[in-house]
Formats: structure tokens, C-alpha cells, sequence
């Protein structure tokens, strides 16, 4: 059996409705939200019984997508969200954009900051990290075809 493609990744947030802006606003459609509950949810995530809103945010060409978790039940325990870039454990989402600096432009008027610069890799990239709503770090990669 083979791997047929990677569904999702999962963030969790504290701002649900404000990290669903930043998203839409970097180019992301929100698929869909729903409240997740129950013991069968605890099975899946061994956390037991739980309560957590949830919402899909899918890229433009479909491919992808982000669930963004806010948990409302257990609370949460951990904070990794200021981790620096050498940290062990996931690192980022990095999204390809067409205009790394008219992005970062509609970014920043969400509380985007950049991490470091945006640089050049040879001739085929301008790449920069930046930190997103609640710390999130993200990366953009613009091709330079």
C-alpha cells in the first residue's frame, strides 16, 4: 500500500478568528469549521475527553491544507510558538507566493514581523521567515523563474 499524499498540518492557536484572517489574507480559503468533542476524539489524541473548534484552511490550488485547532478542553500545556529556527521538533509552514514583498506588505498590516531578511538563494528563490499571528513562524519562498 502505498502513501497517497500528506492531508494536513495542525496549529494550535489561541486566536482562532484572528489566525483564520491572517491566513485568508496570505492567500489560504477557509474550508470549513466544526467543533470537535468526545470520547472518540480522546481516543484518537489520548488527551480524553475533549473540546476543541477547529477550522480548514486549504491553499489555492487545493493541494494542501492547515488545521487550526483552538482547544477549549484540556487546556492547553505547552508553548513552543517562540521557539528559535534551531529548535528541535516542527519547524514551520513554508507557502510559495508569487511577490515575496507584496505579501510581506499585506502581511505585516496583520502583525507580521520578520524573523531575519528576505535573501536571494542563486537564481532560484528569495526567501525569508516571518513570525504570524501568536508567534507562528512561517516561511515564503518566491521562485525566480
Amino acid at each position: 500500500m502505498a502513501l497517497k499524499r500528506m492531508d494536513n498540518v495542525g496549529i494550535v492557536v489561541e486566536d482562532l478568528a484572528g489566525t483564520i484572517d491572517f491566513f485568508r489574507e496570505l492567500g489560504l480559503e477557509l474550508e470549513g469549521r466544526a467543533t470537535i468533542e468526545g470520547e472518540w476524539a480522546g481516543r484518537v489524541t489520548g488527551l480524553g475527553d475533549q473540546h476543541v473548534e477547529i477550522a480548514m484552511m486549504r491553499t489555492p490550488d487545493g493541494h494542501s491544507r492547515l488545521e487550526l485547532s483552538r482547544f477549549l478542553a484540556p487546556a492547553v500545556v505547552a508553548d513552543h510558538r517562540n521557539a528559535p529556527v534551531n529548535a528541535l521538533g516542527y519547524l514551520r509552514v513554508m507557502f510559495a507566493v508569487d511577490d515575496i514583498d507584496e505579501t510581506l506588505e499585506r502581511l505585516r498590516t496583520r502583525g507580521a514581523q520578520l524573523v531575519g531578511d528576505v535573501v536571494r538563494y542563486k537564481d532560484a528563490y528569495r526567501l525569508c521567515y516571518i513570525r504570524g499571528p501568536e508567534g507562528l513562524l512561517i516561511g515564503l519562498a518566491q521562485e525566480l523563474s
